[in-house]
């Protein structure tokens, strides 16, 4: 029976180890995406910063990525960049990755 409850602790652990992880990636990835889009934007340094928080925040606003999307396309074209929403999940999976290999290298 110890067996057994050590396995399910194991398990567990790893599933709180997963999903902190996937959140730490997540924000990374939002966080790299709004320095993308501070960037076409021609933000200030403090600006940037500012716009990467509120791109991180945007995602808690529903599940899934579809705010994320929505706040920096909407962003962006206030801005008079044409984007469209295809550019905007694209740079969002190479963000993804980015944030990845990051997160892997400090570990």
């Amino acid at each position: 029976m110890t067996d057994f409850k050590d396995r399910e602790r194991g398990e567990e652990a790893k599933f709180a180890m997963d999903e902190q992880n996937a959140f730490r990636i997540a924000a990374r990835r939002n966080r790299l995406l709004g320095q993308w889009a501070a960037g076409l934007m021609g933000l200030t340094p403090e600006e940037t910063e500012g716009y990467k928080k509120d791109v991180v925040r945007a995602d808690f606003e529903e599940a899934g990525d579809e705010d994320v999307i929505r706040k920096v396309l909407g962003d962006l074209t206030a801005a008079g960049h044409d984007v469209d929403e295809a550019t905007i999940r694209a740079k969002l999976e190479e963000k993804a990755i980015e944030a990845k290999r990051q997160l892997m290298s400090e570990s």
